[in-house]
Order: C-alpha cells, then structure tokens, then sequence
C-alpha cells in the first residue's frame, strides 16, 4: 500500500460525532436505533457520521466490573449480539439500508464476529452513501480485560478508506490511539479524518478525574500530529445497561451512569464542536473545510517533510492473519479508488 502524497480535495463536509447509548445486548435494538440516528442526520445535511466503539451491541462494561469466571455467560450472550460485518448480517443490511438512502456515509462500532465462528473483534465498519461496505478495521490491541472479548485484528484492517466524496478516511477504537505505531500507519497513508471511537470511561472507577483529560490529549495530539479532522464519538451508561449487568451477573460498584466525551476537533486543535458529556444524546456536527489543511501544512507536514523518511524507515505488516481476511472490499461501479492492494511480501515501508 504506497501512501499518497495527493492534497485533500477542496471540498466542505458536515460531519457529526453520535454522542448516544445503545440498546444494551440487543444488536437488532440498536441497529434500528443506528438507523434512526442516519435518517436524522440525513435530514440535517450530514454527510458522514460517526459512532462510538462497540455501539452494536454496546461495550462490555461487565468485563470491567466482575470476575472473569463470573462472567462466561454474559460473553457467550455476548458473542451472540455482535454482528458479521457483511451483507449476510441483517442489522449490517439494513444499516447500509438506511446509509443509501439517507446519503449518509458512517464508521460504526460494532463487536464483530468471524463468520460461520465464535471469535469476536472489536471492528470499526465503515459504510459509503451509497451503502457500499468500503472496509472494516479490527482493533490490533484490546486494552487489558478486553483481551478475554476480543481477538487481536491483524495490519490487514490497518488503513484508510476512500468514500465517494474522495477523502481518505481512518479511525482507531479507544486506547488503540495511544499506539503511535498504529497512528503513523495511518499518517502514512495520508488521513484526512480519523475517528477516534470510545466508550464512556469517565465513570469507572479509578477513571473518574483523568478519563476526560486522556481523551481529550490523545485526540488533539492525532489532530495536530497527523493534520486532520477528529471525529470523537462516545457512548454514555444508561440505567438499562446497569440494570441489565445487576440482573445477569450481580451487583458491583465499580460502574456508575452517565460520562462520554465526544467532539469535533480541527487540525490545529481547536473544538469545531464540543465536547459534549453526560447522559443527553446528541449529534456533536461540525463543518470541515478541507482547504483548511494547506495552512496547516505550511507548518508541519506528517505524511511530507516532517516524516524524514531518509533517517526513519517505518514499516509494517499488511498480510492477512485471519480467513476472512484478504479479500478486496466491495465498491460500487462509480467508485474507481480505494484503499490500495499491498504488496506481496506484506512489508510496508516509505
């Protein structure tokens, strides 16, 4: 995958972060509120839309709050709720649905699940205005206790995607963007927004006066440092999914309602939009004018002069490590780029 030096094009976008709760363990539920949530922001003239991680079927905050053996039973139901990220899944189906018809492209975070298997990644899908599945990112490090949920995805997902407005769009899930590796790679290939896609951690416990701030850091620095737009997109903890965690595995204390930044940041790191917190669901949109990079440019040049590729040599690995995997995403006729084949040999490098 040779990266691209090509400007941004000279375009203006309406783009919005989905500040919402999902219908806890219940994909069927919160696809159709996903669809709501694009029928709306269609209305509004929004053009991409993106949605915090693991909306369908809702992040696994038990996995945070109990004992791995208490919790087997709630990762089986789990398992159950995430979703195949391809036309065979109806939630998938009907999200592209609604995407076609309200002209809407989005990323949406889903817990995903191997096809025709019971492995689960925590997957980024992103869906054109046309409906057309452009590609998927698999998060290539779940954080800590995340790692008895997901799967580690493989470089394979670890690029953009080109909507058929003709901006190259990218996003990594949570703590994922503390990992510089995986920020550069996307540098590398020239983003020009990135969606930074979280859960609420403002009410963990131990979490409650640094999450914000964290977020906040990791996003500005991704905006200043790749020279994009960010498109911060966090759940809140509503009383249902508490409820539901009480009534299937017990009580605990370490969870609490409520917390979710989410915002719209500009390449020199001011708020377009936001942030926004709390339990009031709300669309965070912002316009982005994409001839605001040039200016931006002028000062540092991520993907240009400020790499100095002849003293760094970064690299990595685009092979394929799961089945699925490998196969070229579907695009629709009219569309003539994409992200790029890589090379035989899997090796990245500038």
């Amino acid at each position: 995958m040779a990266p691209s030096s090509a400007a941004a094009p000279s375009i203006k976008l309406r783009a919005a972060a989905v500040h919402a709760a999902p219908v806890f363990m219940d994909k069927k539920a919160t696809a159709a509120k996903v669809v709501r949530i694009i029928e709306d922001a269609g209305r509004d003239a929004v053009k991409l839309l993106a949605f915090p991680e693991t909306f369908i079927p809702g992040y696994p905050y038990f996995s945070e709050a109990y004992a791995p053996l208490q919790q087997v039973g709630a990762l089986a139901r789990y398992a159950e709720e995430s979703v195949v990220c391809d036309e065979s899944d109806e939630c998938i189906r009907s999200i592209q649905a609604a995407c076609r018809s309200a002209g809407v492209a989005v990323s949406l975070g889903v817990s995903e699940r191997m096809p025709g298997g019971y492995s689960l990644f925590n997957s980024q899908v992103v869906i054109d205005e046309d409906g057309a599945i452009l590609g998927v990112h698999r998060k290539i490090q779940p954080t800590y206790c995340e790692r008895f949920v997901w799967a580690q995805g493989s470089g394979w997902s670890l690029r953009t995607w080109r909507p058929k407005l003709g901006y190259n769009l990218g996003g990594l899930c949570c703590w994922e963007n503390t990992f510089n590796g995986a920020r550069q790679a996307l540098i590398h290939q020239n983003e020009h927004v990135h969606v930074g896609a979280w859960p609420a951690l403002s009410t963990m416990q131990g979490f409650e006066p640094v999450a914000d701030a964290q977020i906040e850091a990791l996003m500005k620095t991704h905006a200043l440092t790749a020279q994009v737009f960010v498109l911060t997109a966090a759940n809140y903890i509503d009383d249902a999914c508490l409820e539901w965690m009480e009534k299937n595995i017990g009580k605990q204390d370490f969870i609490k309602a409520g917390g979710g930044w989410s915002a719209v940041i500009h390449p020199f790191c001011s708020f377009l939009a936001g942030p926004h917190t709390g339990s009031e669901e709300r669309l965070v949109t912002a316009e982005l004018d994409f001839a605001d990079l040039g200016p931006v440019k002028v000062w540092i040049d991520g993907n240009g002069h400020y790499k100095r590729p002849e003293i760094i040599d970064f690299r990595f690995d685009t092979r394929p490590l799961w089945a699925n995997e490998g196969v070229v995403p579907r695009f629709p006729e009219s569309q003539v780029q994409g992200p790029a084949e890589p090379k035989d040999e899997g090796d990245q490098r500038t």
